[in-house]
């Protein structure tokens, strides 16, 4: 620990797991092994690491015989995919490990990875290692480490600067993986051997993790890199971002963010959302060398004993941004140049048909709320077979939890739409603009810290706006629509247009006042709303924006320009007409 670091507060319970681990292994190889449906309080947290979280289905839970209900284990698990790149044959052996060892559905994160639900404890291992068959890893995907790096997942043939970022991500993202034994072998050894599962540390336990140590990073590091022309990653959103800073085809070098984070404690008035601050620019060769620093400094300055405060965001909110930035360039070993001019200034989506430059297409297919599943008179999953079974198409996950097919010829045009009708299944161009912008979290049943619905709810929500949008003449505009179940924020809805967190089960905080950029955190608009009233206090708010707009403005923009109390004066005018 360097001289100037904070003095040792007493360690969090989830350190103290760490501590106790041996770089990841702690308890894991023999609860692994026991007849328990679940694992003990430390190695839950340790699974994390290993891109595993110990979740209970609420709603399965039963009384039997006047007892107590009992909690109903499974386990999520996530999929790493950087940069959202992934083959044909990845998704369909996801879907089948869906199918077979999971819940039936898998579900497209907003951090461009691949996420399961039900899966058991007694088939964590073999789901493991067919994800390893998989060419794929779930190392890292959730825990104290790098999560899954993001970037713009649209193929341009020839474009060198996208060819050049998405090669430095994949660079990172191997970069900056934990080098820890413990995943290969208590996952990936076969158990017919008789081999015995490793401890990760010993004599050279120094050079186990030379960038994480052996108690790793005070709580989640999320990375993304981005274009200033289209910012589909929200980059402001992570503790570490990378603006590409381009000019005639070549890259110049990037703009370096750092501390962005929407995560809340509605009871905790010490926690805030926060957007990252621009640090510096770097040329590409130092991309790995200042994430590197940035990472160092957050291990050996970040709270460790309240994990509330513990994200990046409040390591440089106690340091104060030009202390963070001089401890960066110690680790770094010399000065930051001032960031470029380059900033964000576009988002795209990618959502429809677009030509990559080389005589191919690819297609952007929304997937609402990412979740891939096949129910009655809609057959999602099973389009995507056939499309991916007969037409082999490259693959790509969106920020916004949807897939591009790549690579496909002029006449598959006609045929991926036959295929989506023939399954239930609408086209891009079919659905709302409402409905496109719109996202989710999983929230309940599941996720333990949700609080009200998201997923389950969002799609009935934009169902009952759809008609309103378009008696206001709206429904060609775009704007950002965000559900989350709690304040943790997973959807991002603290940059957005809208954005709904749930406060309580069955009520929701209202926001406004972010934008399409998100470059921008917007405001609590109202609070304690019954999901009931969402749909008349979201319209009263776009017709007070078809009323007071000026020309080109946006939603979240006019909302900003005017101001909450303005625009909540105006809808509730308009509501008690």
């Amino acid at each position: 620990m360097p001289d100037d670091a904070p003095a040792p507060a007493k360690p969090s319970a989830v350190e103290l797991a760490k501590i106790a681990s041996n770089y990841l292994v702690g308890d894991i190889p023999q609860e692994l092994a026991d007849d328990a449906p679940g694992f003990g309080k430390a190695s839950i947290q340790l699974l994390k690491n290993h891109g595993t979280y110990q979740q209970d289905d609420r709603e399965a839970r039963k009384s039997v015989d006047g007892k107590k209900s009992e909690r109903q284990i499974s386990f999520m698990i996530r999929t790493c995919v950087p940069g959202g790149k992934l083959t044909a044959e990845q998704l369909l052996s996801a879907m089948d490990m869906g199918d077979e060892l999971g819940n039936g559905t898998i579900r497209l994160t907003t951090r461009q990875a691949i996420q399961h639900h039900g899966v058991v404890k007694g088939e964590l291992k073999s789901f493991m290692q067919r994800v390893h068959t998989n060419q794929m890893t779930t190392l890292a995907a959730c825990g104290d480490v790098e999560r899954n790096i993001m970037g713009c997942p649209a193929p341009i043939h020839g474009d060198r600067v996208r060819d050049e970022m998405q090669a430095k991500l994949d660079e990172l993202s191997r970069h900056l993986a934990p080098r820890t034994r413990a995943y290969y072998e208590i996952w990936l050894t076969d158990p017919d051997t008789g081999e015995k599962t490793l401890a990760a540390g010993g004599e050279k336990e120094a050079q186990v993790e030379p960038i994480y140590g052996p108690t790793y990073l005070p709580r989640k590091f999320k990375t993304a890199f981005a274009l200033p022309e289209d910012n589909c990653t929200d980059v402001y959103a992570n503790d570490l971002g990378f603006i590409v800073v381009h000019e005639a085809g070549k890259i110049l070098g990037y703009n370096v963010l750092a501390g962005g984070g929407m995560g809340v404690t509605p009871s905790a008035a010490k926690t805030f959302p926060a957007l990252a601050k621009r640090l510096g620019f770097v040329p590409p060769e130092d991309v790995l060398a200042i994430a590197e620093a940035i990472v160092k400094v957050q291990r050996d300055f970040g709270n460790r004993s309240d994990r509330k405060v513990a994200r990046l965001k409040y390591t440089i909110h106690t340091m104060g941004l030009e202390n963070f930035r001089a401890k960066v360039e110690e680790y770094f070993g010399k000065p930051l140049a001032p960031c470029h001019p380059a900033d964000v200034h576009g988002f795209d989506d990618h959502i429809g048909w677009f030509a990559q430059g080389d005589g191919r297409f690819f297609y952007g297919l929304n997937v609402e709320n990412g979740r891939i599943i096949d129910r009655d008179g809609f057959h999602l999953k099973s389009a995507l077979r056939q499309i991916l079974t007969e037409i082999r198409p490259g693959v790509r996950i969106t920020a916004h939890q949807s897939l591009l097919f790549t690579d496909l010829a002029e006449a598959d045009r006609g045929r991926i739409a036959d295929i989506l009708h023939a399954h239930g299944v609408k086209t891009s161009e079919e659905i709302s603009t409402l409905r496109r912008w719109s996202m989710a979290c999983v929230a309940l049943p599941t996720c333990g810290l949700a609080v009200a619905e998201s997923e389950r709810v969002l799609p009935g929500l934009i169902d009952s706006l759809e008609p309103e949008v378009a008696k206001l003449g709206l429904s060609n505009e775009a704007f950002t629509l965000r559900m989350t179940g709690c304040p943790n924020a997973c959807a991002r809805p603290y940059n957005s247009d809208i954005g709904l967190v749930g406060r309580t089960a069955g009520k929701y905080t209202l926001f406004l006042g972010g934008r399409l950029l998100g470059d921008r955190l917007n405001e609590q608009y109202k609070d304690v709303v019954p999901f009931e009233d969402l749909t008349k206090e979201i319209t009263a708010v776009l017709a007070c924006y078809k009323a007071q707009r000026h020309d080109g403005e946006t939603l979240g923009d006019c909302c900003h320009r005017l101001g909450v109390d303005a625009v909540r004066t105006w809808a509730d005018a308009w509501l008690a007409k």
